[in-house]
């Protein structure tokens, strides 16, 4: 049983910047990536950033590439996406997963846990 829980979102004015943070508890795997996905009203959910175990290994969307930053703390059980140049298009609710895999991931279905998701808001 593994807990997820996003941080970190809000609304805020184009071009600013956030980070969010995903928080992991209960039940850990000693390998696994992680990803960002977010899904804005009416839409389906679409993958933003993935990130391998090893840290070294990161994808993004062309929509957030030279945007957007993941990383992520082993030791704290923690995914971060730093989200610069913040455009209204970003808009949407943003969710943190967990893939029981070393490797990264852009798919959904490859994804084994889900956080609850945060919202950001991005007005022009």
């Amino acid at each position: 049983q593994v807990q997820l829980v996003e941080s970190g979102g809000g609304l805020v004015q184009a071009g600013d910047s956030l980070r969010l943070s995903c928080a992991a508890s209960g039940r850990t795997f000693s390998n696994y990536a992680m990803g960002w996905f977010r899904q804005a009203p009416g839409k389906e959910r679409e993958f933003v950033a993935a990130i391998s175990w090893s840290g070294r290994t990161t994808y993004y969307a062309d929509s957030v590439k030279g945007r957007f930053t993941i990383s992520r703390d082993n030791d704290k059980n923690t995914v971060y996406l730093q989200m610069n140049s913040l455009k209204p298009e970003d808009t949407a609710i943003y969710y943190c997963a967990v893939a029981r895999v070393p490797t990264v991931v852009t798919t959904t279905r490859r994804y084994d846990y889900w956080g609850q998701g945060t919202q950001v808001t991005v007005s022009s």
